[in-house]
């Protein structure tokens, strides 16, 4: 029996990474509540008692940004001086442009639509070349792989003792990773599980680490994957007194392969946080989940990978590709043409049908963007099974 060891991670919101993806998404929010037509390109980064908010935004709204950044950090749990960082005292720096006039061009007007190829979803192109992965697997309920969807469970559910007061000395920065075991590609056991939290200084190393397990771990992973060999490392330096930005300086898009299946999957490279829908990038990536998730709980295949790509300016992708690593009922080619068929994926039709422009990016910023079936974003829907799966008998009976 062939085996294999398999692992990823996920970071609380307080870690400093992701509060720049938590600023950054929360002002995308806050205009698009205002604007939904809005250009937002918006980069955030932090280090010891500043934030730097950065970027192209083309609107028509006002937006208080130092105000959105305080209420983000402050939300994180970073609202007293004693942790190092604090959202009330905080420098707060800006520069902000508008949108390039030269992408401007593409965006408003695709190549199709300026070759006379009239289609409302001709009207817009792509936000910039490159190409974007989406995946989804049946090893857990939401269709994505084991060891990403443990490590976000135990990361909320870190998160969740701290606010709660289970363990009123943890700090907001934290860090979980998951090694799962399998065997001929299936699950079959958890082999470790790494826990790191930021702590007040006074609290004794023993009764944490038992705290941990017994409130966080436990909980959340279940008996029947954990053996005696299970390994668990808590806090392994032993100490994490100081966190957050003044422990470490963040940056919006570091965390991107949290973001998504953990590594189990390839990634295109871009990130999403503080990017609007015209930026394939973010629309893409969820469109190629949606595709791929869809496929999977069609009864397909048991895995599947889709890769779109994109050309500035272009409304249709340049390539669409799926992979399901063997486990599919078709080739590849056949499920890739029934993808052709009934997936629009220029990105006007992506933003339609994903709803992309109302604001909701903040909940996503945090503990992953795919699989969030709990936040009830269109993506995660699998709306297209049945139609993908009545059209494969199809193809099967002419087969």
């Amino acid at each position: 029996m062939a085996k294999h060891l398999f692992t990823s991670e996920s970071v609380t919101q307080g870690h400093p990474d992701k509060i720049c993806d938590q600023v950054a998404d929360a002002i995308l929010d806050s205009i698009l509540a205002d604007d939904k037509n809005a250009r937002v390109a918006c980069e955030v980064f932090c280090t010891t008692g500043m934030v730097t908010v950065i970027g192209e935004i083309t609107t028509d709204c006002y937006i208080d940004i130092p105000k959105i950044v305080r209420e983000v950090i402050y939300d994180t749990g970073f609202n007293k001086p004693e942790y190092g960082f604090d959202s009330n005292s905080c420098a707060v720096m800006t520069s902000i442009d508008e949108q390039s006039s030269d992408i401007d061009i593409g965006v408003s007007k695709s190549l199709e639509k300026k070759s006379g190829e009239e289609s409302f979803y001709n009207e817009n192109g792509a936000g910039d070349q490159g190409m974007m992965f989406g995946f989804a697997c049946n090893e857990t309920p939401e269709l994505m792989p084991l060891p990403i969807s443990l490590a976000h469970k135990l990361t909320k559910q870190l998160a969740k003792v701290r606010e709660d007061g289970t363990l009123s000395y943890l700090r907001p920065d934290g860090k979980s990773q998951v090694t799962v075991e399998y065997e001929n590609d299936k699950p079959l056991r958890v082999d470790a599980v790494v826990i790191s939290s930021q702590h007040n200084p006074d609290i004794d190393y023993d009764i944490l680490s038992e705290d941990i397990i017994k409130y966080v771990i436990k909980p959340i992973i279940p008996l029947n994957l954990m053996d005696d060999k299970t390994r668990f490392f808590i806090n392994p330096t032993g100490r994490f007194v100081i966190g957050g930005p003044a422990g470490d300086s963040g940056l919006t898009g570091r965390k991107i392969i949290v973001d998504t299946y953990g590594g189990y999957s390839r990634h295109g490279g871009g990130s999403f946080s503080g990017k609007d829908p015209t930026k394939v990038d973010r629309s893409a990536t969820y469109a190629a989940r949606y595709v791929a998730k869809n496929i999977v709980a069609a009864g397909l295949s048991d895995k599947c990978e889709v890769q779109l790509s994109y050309a500035i300016g272009v409304a249709h992708p340049i390539s669409i590709m799926v992979d399901t690593f063997n486990t599919g009922k078709f080739s590849n080619s056949d499920i890739e043409k029934l993808v052709k068929e009934h997936f629009d994926l220029r990105p006007a039709a992506i933003i339609d049908k994903l709803e992309l422009r109302k604001p909701q990016y903040k909940a996503l910023s945090c503990y992953g963007h795919m699989g969030r079936e709990d936040l009830g974003v269109a993506w995660e829907k699998t709306d297209m099974a049945e139609t993908l799966k009545k059209a494969a008998e199809t193809l099967h009976a002419k087969l």
